[in-house]
């Protein structure tokens, strides 16, 4: 057993650590729970009735894995995949199936590249398996965190290496394109009204496609921050702006709105498209556990168990975010 002061020392390195090399990885939480709370939407009657009621959960929710990447050191991984580390499109280097991948590289070299295909996948199980035995607080954990892995695999940084513009003088990109954007333009200018969830027929496949959408795209989310940073000059680019009672350095409005023009509405896309693939995620895992009658589990409410984690994820990440703060003071 470490001392304890030794234990707190290694603890707050190692939640620097970590927040270090992950907080790139995700949407904002903004984002992250409106596509969350658009997904409901999709759904058919028959889900809905659970999952209406329950909406603000799987929205406030949507964010749980990146709040448990402060504690859980695998979690990372499970968020992104630098897939140009495979070679180029169509990747055949890389097999798609996990346990032909393990075999060719090693679950250690996946994990440090990241795993978000395979991931969802597992998800997907364990939502199937959820809604096979009715039980109402795994269907409302998974679903919300099935929607995140989800939406983060539509993030085209996330399926790449220069993942936040590390290698390219570009740092702070990652959060510039899917929370600056987002925060700034969704409200006034996104539609989120898409229609109804599909049933997937093969869901590797749909989730790889996607993966490759991203990794296709992060070229461009590189190369036209680079030309539009020639047209403004540095007191242009960025401004001052209040954010929870502090005052931080933030890519200025006229650069943002500028930006998502250039990308012509390629966020607005991805959010849609991640808003689709979530709903029918959720009604595939539905239909595939035999579309069991879910108005039973109408009335049914957290357990005092799930009430606790859901605390002690809150405390977790909350003293990550002081030691962050302190850090950074």
């Amino acid at each position: 057993m470490l001392p304890l002061k030794k234990a707190i020392q290694f603890f707050s390195a190692f939640t620097i650590f970590l927040v270090l090399h992950y907080s790139a990885y995700c949407w904002g939480f903004y984002a992250h729970q409106k596509i969350n709370y658009f997904a409901v939407f999709l759904l058919p009657p028959e889900m809905l009735v659970l999952y209406k009621p329950n909406i603000s959960f799987l929205s406030e929710h949507a964010i749980d894995p990146d709040k448990r990447r402060y504690a859980v050191p695998d979690e990372g991984a499970r968020h992104y995949i630098d897939i140009d580390q495979y070679g180029k499109h169509p990747y055949d280097n890389l097999p798609q199936k996990w346990n032909d991948a393990v075999d060719k590289f090693g679950v250690d070299t996946l994990k440090l590249h990241g795993i978000v295909p395979w991931h969802i996948q597992t998800m997907l199980y364990r939502l199937t398996d959820a809604f096979k035995v009715k039980n109402f607080s795994l269907i409302m954990r998974y679903s919300a965190e099935i929607g995140h892995y989800i939406a983060d695999a539509h993030v085209p940084l996330h399926a790449s290496s220069n993942h936040n513009g590390q290698f390219t003088n570009q740092k702070g990109i990652h959060g510039f394109w899917e929370s600056r954007v987002p925060e700034l333009l969704a409200e006034k200018e996104f539609n989120f009204f898409i229609g109804k969830a599909n049933y997937i027929k093969i869901p590797s496949d749909f989730i790889w496609m996607r993966v490759f959408e991203s990794a296709k795209a992060a070229d461009t989310v590189l190369l036209y921050e680079r030309d539009l940073t020639l047209q403004f000059a540095d007191d242009k680019k960025y401004a001052f702006e209040k954010r929870n009672g502090k005052t931080i350095r933030q890519y200025s409005a006229a650069f943002t709105i500028a930006y998502n023009k250039k990308l012509n509405g390629m966020v607005e896309r991805r959010m849609r498209d991640s808003i689709y693939a979530i709903a029918s995620f959720w009604y595939t895992a539905w239909v595939n556990a035999g579309q069991p009658d879910l108005k039973g589990l109408i009335n049914q409410k957290f357990s005092n168990t799930d009430n606790q984690e859901f605390k002690t994820l809150n405390e977790q990440w909350s003293l990550g975010n002081k030691m962050i703060g302190r850090e950074e003071q």
